[in-house]
């Protein structure tokens, strides 16, 4: 839960993303607390990973404000908003396959400078995720597609982040791997961490997630609890595979 409902760690104004000519994200809001699991839910192409892009500095915004701690991060570079705590787990992991899982571990700490706090993240990355520790000589290319994606969170885990931004976690994953991996974002919000996932399994994301918005065509277009969201019927609907019985 929340630790602190006084100021968002982060909050988004009116954000505004285009390509192009085509505006991929047209003036949505969202707030994110400590300790909370915030997702984003909706169709394919709704501006989900857009959004959690922009929010990282990979892809420039067009308008609106990206506030982080209560300053206005929108125009720093992506490094510096890694530096500053905010990390991005990308959709397809994007880890370094030829690397090792050792070397893909240690790129997510190379904007920090304290070896010994490092070291010790490290040791609480290999709690969290065992199964990295064992593939820790291991080329990342040769391994699973949940282990690959467990690489991916340690990584971001080494930066040090308040805020974890994770697309798509458990596309492509075994129900197992799957459980396991929400086990290890729900351990990581305890500690304070918040979370803004983006994932494409919607009953998944509500029921695990405090707060959701639903964004439709680049606009958040219905947001609420978890629990309120799951048992609306446009979202069962529309995110969930349900059919609405005529009255």
């Amino acid at each position: 839960m929340p630790t602190d409902n006084t100021r968002p760690i982060l909050e988004v104004r009116k954000l505004q993303v285009a390509y192009g000519g085509i505006q991929a994200v047209k003036g949505i809001d969202l707030q994110l607390h400590k300790g909370e699991l915030v997702s984003l839910i909706g169709a394919n192409g709704a501006g989900k990973t857009t959004t959690l892009n922009t929010l990282a500095g990979v892809v420039p915004h067009a308008g609106g404000e990206i506030l982080y701690g209560g300053d206005e991060i929108g125009r720093l570079p992506s490094h510096l908003r890694l530096r500053r705590g905010l990390a991005l787990v990308p959709e397809g992991r994007g880890i370094f396959t030829r690397l090792t899982v050792q070397e893909n571990l240690m790129t997510g700490a190379y904007t920090r400078r304290d070896a010994d706090g490092v070291a010790a993240d490290m040791e609480k990355v290999f709690t969290l995720l065992p199964r990295v520790k064992e593939r820790l000589h291991q080329t990342a290319g040769t391994l699973s597609g949940g282990e690959q994606q467990m690489v991916a969170i340690g990584r971001a885990l080494l930066s040090r982040p308040q805020v974890l931004l994770l697309d798509e976690p458990s596309m492509g994953l075994a129900p197992l791997v799957v459980e396991k991996i929400f086990e290890v974002i729900h351990a990581i919000t305890r500690e304070g961490m918040a979370v803004l996932l983006v994932e494409q399994n919607a009953n998944l994301a509500l029921e695990v997630s405090e707060r959701a918005y639903v964004m439709d065509g680049g606009r958040v277009t219905l947001s609420g609890t978890g629990r309120e969201l799951l048992s609306d019927p446009k979202v069962r609907s529309a995110y969930l595979g349900e059919e609405l019985l005529a009255a």
